[in-house]
């Protein structure tokens, strides 16, 4: 469906709904869950895309590992103002087989690689602009590569896909130009504001987003799972068409859009959604149901937390204790939220001895 006739009847009713179940994967082994919960949702239907038993399938991976990777690991900004030269990216001995080595013998089941995050590079040969791996020190197709490898060890394949974008802007404003507080301040919502006019992406922007999400979902095979961050920034409008949009592309693909660090969702900010993200903060209780418009949907939640303290590499930023991290691991399976646990990639493109040795203790833990 075109944009244009999509946005005309949108809100007539006209769009259905479909009930595609997920793909199944490999789960773990040895922990501990609380089935009662999952086998009293199995038979209510909600009014999301996704039946709940095809989300519980998406359920049962339980655990995999998030790759933020880019040209922030190069610059040691998370929020890269997008200035940098692409020649920069260079990862004198990237290793991708390594990393989905390392989070199958970890126990995982399925990984979420950063395609494209706030700088705006692009670790995929896209058509679309040239700040991208084409014009890198390093030239590797990293989704291409990330997607095989997946595939030879049995991981479900997943992509990040960030709206705020720094470099190819379109005329938008992104919250680095509008925020005037401190990016660490973990009680910062991207939808924060301080000269009185919020982020916002132009329809050319979105354009350029639909054609690049276009790139990875037919490029590349099957993608288990699409992580849209920033969401709020797309508008409802355009984030329900792109919604509409990529499942139509991929009908089994869960699509996340993030909804931060929110204690409550925020459905003007994020929904349309398969799943809800908690990002750093566990709930206090949430069993995967959601009203929004008068009607309940099941969003089952998806943590994801760092390793150490950052989403991307920096220099001393060692791993958390085992003890910590399954705290956080038995916490996700009593509640049946998946466990998405960032491992990111260091400058030469291996995942530190660091972090590989701290996921190890942490599957023996889980396991005993």
């Amino acid at each position: 469906m075109k944009r244009g006739r999509f946005l005309k009847i949108a809100g007539s009713g006209v769009l259905g709904i479909s009930t595609v179940p997920v793909l199944a994967g490999a789960i773990g082994s040895g922990d501990t869950e609380n089935h009662e919960r999952m086998d009293d949702i199995r038979d209510v239907k909600g009014a999301q895309r996704l039946t709940t038993e095809g989300l519980r399938t998406w359920q049962k991976l339980k655990y995999g590992m998030f790759i933020h990777f880019g040209m922030s690991t190069f610059t040691g900004d998370e929020y890269d103002k997008g200035k940098s030269p692409a020649q920069l990216f260079n990862p004198s001995r990237l290793d991708v087989a390594q990393w989905i080595s390392v989070a199958r013998d970890a126990g995982m089941s399925y990984a979420v690689l950063t395609a494209k995050h706030v700088a705006g590079h692009c670790l995929w040969k896209t058509a679309h602009t040239p700040y991208s791996i084409v014009n890198s020190g390093n030239k590797t197709d990293i989704v291409e590569v990330f997607v095989n490898e997946c595939s030879k060890k049995g991981i479900k394949p997943g992509l990040y896909y960030c709206s705020w974008d720094n470099h190819n802007r379109f005329g938008s404003q992104t919250p680095s130009d509008s925020f005037k507080g401190n990016w660490n301040d973990m009680n910062y919502f991207p939808g924060d504001q301080a000269d009185g006019f919020a982020p916002y992406t132009t329809s050319l922007y979105q354009n350029f987003q639909t054609a690049q999400i276009t790139e990875l979902l037919t490029q590349y095979g099957e993608i288990m799972e699409l992580w849209i961050d920033i969401p709020g920034l797309l508008g409802k409008g355009y984030r329900t068409y792109l919604y509409q949009y990529v499942t139509q592309l991929q009908p089994a693909m869960i699509v996340m859009m993030n909804s931060g660090l929110e204690p409550v969702y925020n459905a003007d900010y994020a929904f349309p959604s398969d799943i809800r993200a908690f990002e750093r903060n566990l709930p206090d209780n949430y069993n995967g149901w959601q009203k929004i418009n008068n009607q309940d949907y099941y969003l089952p939640g998806e943590f994801c937390q760092p390793i150490g303290k950052h989403w991307f590499f920096v220099d001393g930023d060692m791993s958390r204790s085992k003890d910590e991290l399954l705290d956080e691991y038995r916490f996700c399976r009593k509640n049946e939220i998946n466990y998405l646990l960032n491992v990111p990639p260091d400058k030469m493109g291996l995942i530190p001895d660091d972090s590989v040795k701290k996921l190890i203790e942490l599957k023996k833990a889980i396991t005993s």
